[in-house]
């Protein structure tokens, strides 16, 4: 069981990006069109896309890329024949900053400044065996 998930640990690559200044919702948004799609298809949807968290969205994916290949020296064909993708993207809600603006009659209204982690994980498609 351990060696199974050490060899499944040096296919996959990670990259992790926390704190971004984007707000959680906003970002899953970005995040759901590239979940489980090939990772040279995701570049181009991120790129293309007029949402602002893509343009960090697309540098996280960059970063993943490199390490995966980092990883995978010999396994450079696998990603020109299209079989690396992303496998998981996981938004969670980082820290929230609490700001006050000032409202009628005296009053305040408070301001939440959300940010949030991003995780993804690269990994290779396994060839479908015929029975």
């Amino acid at each position: 069981m351990a060696e199974r998930l050490k060899e499944a640990k040096k296919v996959t690559a990670v990259a992790k990006l926390n704190d971004a200044p984007t707000s959680p919702r906003k970002m899953r948004l970005v995040a759901d069109t590239v979940r489980g799609v090939e990772v040279n298809r995701a570049l181009d949807l991120l790129k293309f896309s007029k949402r602002e968290a893509s343009v960090r969205l697309e540098k996280l994916l960059r970063s993943a890329i490199a390490n995966w290949e980092a990883k995978n020296p010999d396994q450079s064909k696998e990603l020109d024949n299209g079989n690396v993708y992303v496998k998981t993207i996981m938004v969670d809600e980082g820290r929230t900053l609490k700001r006050i603006r000032p409202c009628p009659q005296g009053r305040a209204g408070r301001i939440r400044k959300r940010s949030n982690h991003v995780t993804v994980i690269l990994d290779v498609k396994q060839p479908v065996e015929n029975k």
